[in-house]
């Protein structure tokens, strides 16, 4: 049985950091809307049949509105009734206060970023008597509901946390888990371990033991067709489903023609020896080219090659046999970013494996990542005996170069872009910079790192004479979840190591930019 902790969102941009701060420590947490169902909260978590884990606390995430707005979010009366721990944060401490008869307005000033709070009455929450944290938010409590008690002020909230400490109900205006907040890991591992009384039992060997039963009760005999790129996500979900299936399993490389430099060849010898016959290479590349022609639209895109990877498969399907299942890499990030949770989320952009699948599909998805983070696939595949090399692998988005090429996809432009990325990589590899240590606050070094062809030319001038050629973007970020992450500070000069090649050694590219946007408020990918 695994402990859960459930976390309703109210549409705030940290609800992710939520859950990622609490899986850290080991505990299953999943998102849902704020307008889920008493039987979604208590029994779906997302994994598979009712009983599989144990709800031992409830959290209610920030979000965007004031109470006030109309149709504004609201905590609905079950999330008080059903008899576990409840934590509030900044909107949910307000829609907490709003519910049971407290008052909330409008603040003449606003907080937004770093505060001190002073406690004033000690609860189980709060290690110290004064911390700097993280607000956001423009409405404040000033009254609390009878039988609350005050925890802690600021000087723009009288009321920066509240307590019912005999129903087990708190309520924070601040943001425990923004890295800023000091203290912050503190006061949610109180709230789990503590006041939830939550174990530890959330580890990559029980995610493998939990994703292998899953897999066994959906396939049963049925076979699985596995969607395998070469990246990290599809490499795990892959051993995944063989570990689960054996045999049943066959992965079809697609190659589209939009991978990076040689990576068919690295696939194949990369993944021959592991799989044998059951890995067939299929060459799509003039097929992919063809649906693309004229396309610039980045969401377009996405949909055809959703759609025309489904087409290869079924007609993988054609020559193999009969295959009832498709095995895909789709993580949670994918799953926030082109759904959102609920009402109050927004869509980010979709992801092929996401928003881009043909309605039609004949096939039935295994996709046992689905509800993990980056960084949690990463710690399976390694509890699994993938090589390190492949764990640690750049990540690659499944539409592969066609969203890192801006404006019309054609053979021409992607083989502009594959060479300019692989020297990019080329010179980061030489400079151990591909890694990146999450100690390292400088962020020196990437999690991810890429080239992007630019729609844009510029003029120049080699050997004496004008050029007027395309533009070369660099792109490289930390990060842990992927949720969000900074832009790494790459030594100049290995930059302008990797500036010098581009215009040198590719044909076409007259000038080279460095892109240093953290997530938020761009994505890693620009399409």
């Amino acid at each position: 049985m695994t402990d859960r902790i459930a976390i309703l969102d109210f549409g705030s941009q940290f609800t992710q950091l939520i859950a990622r701060r609490i899986r850290d420590l080991g505990v299953y947490t999943d998102i849902y809307p704020w307008s889920a169902s008493v039987r979604q909260v208590l029994h779906a978590c997302g994994k598979g049949d009712e009983g599989d884990s144990e709800l031992k606390g409830i959290i209610l995430s920030g979000g965007p509105q004031s109470i006030y707005a109309e149709n504004a979010p609201f905590v609905q009366e079950y999330l008080l009734e059903i008899g576990v721990p409840v934590l509030g944060i900044c909107y949910g401490m307000q829609a907490l206060a709003a519910k049971l008869g407290g008052k909330v307005a409008h603040a003449e000033h606003h907080e937004y970023g770093l505060t001190d709070i002073t406690v004033v009455k000690n609860n189980i929450l709060l290690p110290e008597e004064h911390l700097s944290v993280f607000m956001s938010h423009g409405d404040r409590v000033e009254e609390v509901p009878a039988g609350w008690e005050i925890s802690a002020s600021s000087p723009g909230s009288p009321i920066a946390a509240m307590a019912h400490p005999y129903r087990k109900i708190y309520a924070l205006q601040f943001h425990p888990e923004v890295h800023h907040t000091e203290h912050g890991k503190q006061i949610i591992e109180r709230f789990v371990f503590d006041l939830c009384g939550c174990q530890p039992n959330w580890t990559p060997k029980c995610i493998i033991e939990e994703s292998v039963d899953q897999i066994r009760a959906q396939v049963g005999d049925g076979r699985v067709l596995s969607g395998l790129s070469g990246g990290v996500d599809s490499t795990i979900t892959t051993a995944l489903v063989q570990k689960a299936l054996g045999d049943h399993i066959t992965a079809v490389f697609i190659d589209t023609g939009l991978m990076r430099l040689n990576e068919a060849e690295q696939v194949e010898a990369m993944f021959r020896p592991i799989l044998g016959d059951h890995l067939v290479i299929v060459d799509a590349a003039a097929r992919f080219f063809e649906r693309l022609k004229g396309v610039t639209d980045p969401e377009e895109k996405r949909k055809i090659i959703g759609e025309q990877f489904i087409r290869e498969f079924e007609a993988a399907v054609a020559a193999l046999g009969e295959f009832e299942f498709l095995a895909q890499g789709t993580i949670y990030p994918d799953v926030i970013e082109s759904q959102g949770v609920g009402d109050s989320s927004q869509r980010i952009k979709s992801h092929h494996n996401v928003g881009g699948l043909p309605k039609d599909m004949k096939f039935k998805l295994v996709e046992p990542l689905r509800h993990l983070f980056k960084d949690e696939v990463r710690h399976i595949g390694l509890e699994l005996g993938i090589a390190p090399d492949l764990v640690w692998r750049q990540p690659f988005p499944g539409p592969g170069l066609a969203v890192r090429c801006l404006g019309e996809v054609t053979p021409e432009r992607v083989a502009t872009l594959q060479q300019a990325d692989a020297i990019f990589l080329e010179e980061l590899g030489k400079a151990d910079l591909l890694r990146w240590d999450e100690s390292d606050q400088t962020h020196t070094g990437s999690s991810q790192a890429f080239a992007v062809l630019l729609p844009v030319r510029s003029v120049g001038v080699m050997g004496d004479q004008r050029t007027y050629a395309e533009t070369i973007a660099l792109r490289a970020v930390t990060s842990v979840d992927f949720m969000s992450g900074h832009w790494s500070r790459l030594p100049y000069e290995v930059l302008a190591k990797c500036s010098s090649r581009i215009v040198n050694e590719v044909p076409g590219v007259t000038r080279v930019v460095y892109d240093i946007t953290s997530k938020p408020p761009a994505t890693i990918e620009w399409e």
